[in-house]
């Protein structure tokens, strides 16, 4: 804990220098940590934005407003229109980035017309390991990373916010809607509404760490390992199939290795290897 506290010192201290800060917050654990270190360092100065669209999910909107609200962070939602992009709609293996620099332009233009200095956004030192073009978004519009320069893990920022009280230390990972959807499927607001439907659909039955992906008439659902068991009982699973299936979905699996971060990403690794 010492070492992520000295990481935790260093990045406060190259935030005060900036006078003001817009916070790119989604209500994750990263994006979360990063606006309560921004309000330590420059209080009101500091703005969390959160980018409204129909690829981010009413749950995820009420939990970054509660979380604001909770700690004292000014707070302010815009709206994004990445699906006006036909080069994210259809949803290739950089749709990430097209999303990025949509949200960016927004934000560098809220930033010149209220004066902020600057714009962070979450990324830490493990989500380099990771295939993420939206990284590439933030470089070519030169948003600041103090997480990542900090070296701050997704670890040591869980703890970090344990140690600060904050709400969200173990809040499961999040991601937006659109990462539910496999690529080369084009991602429309009406698909992304059915996925937060039967989303919401499992969190009701109790479940914490989930995703509903999507394979054209399939949906896959990844549970955590450790909720597993629970999932494929018989009672539940028969429940969350005819749900499912409602929705609009012919077929519905689990998935046996349980849930994992970016497992569609698997489909890119494969298709470059051959």
């Amino acid at each position: 804990m010492t070492d992520a506290l000295q990481k935790q010192e260093a990045m406060l201290a190259s935030l005060r220098p900036l006078g003001s800060l817009l916070v790119a917050f989604s209500g994750g654990a990263d994006s979360a940590y990063l606006a309560w270190a921004a309000h330590q360092a420059l209080g009101n100065r500091a703005l969390a934005v959160t980018a409204l669209s129909p690829s981010f999910s009413a749950h995820d909107r009420r939990e970054s407003e509660r979380f604001a609200a909770e700690n004292g962070i000014r707070h302010e939602c815009i709206e994004t229109s990445e699906f006006s992009n036909p080069l994210y709609v259809a949803n290739d293996a950089d749709r990430c980035y097209h999303c990025k620099d949509e949200l960016f332009d927004k934000l560098k233009a809220l930033a010149h017309s209220r004066g902020f200095s600057a714009i962070a956004y979450g990324v830490n030192a493990d989500d380099t390991h990771e295939f993420r073009p939206g990284h590439r978004a933030a470089a070519e519009h030169k948003i600041l990373a103090p997480l990542l320069e900090a070296g701050l893990r997704k670890q040591e920022i869980r703890d970090l916010s344990w140690l600060a009280g904050l709400s969200t230390w173990d809040r499961p990972a999040a991601a937006c809607l659109s990462s539910r959807v496999a690529y080369g499927t084009a991602v429309t607001p009406e698909l992304l509404a059915r996925i937060e439907r039967g989303e919401t659909f499992l969190r009701e039955q109790g479940f914490r760490q989930f995703r509903l992906r999507v394979h054209g008439e399939l949906a896959r659902i990844e549970i955590s390992p450790d909720e597993l068991d629970r999932a494929m009982g018989s009672e539940i699973r028969q429940k969350t199939s005819a749900f499912l299936k409602e929705l609009g979905f012919t077929y519905v699996t689990i998935d046996l290795e349980g849930y994992r971060t970016g497992s569609l990403n698997a489909l890119i690794k494969k298709r470059s290897a051959l």
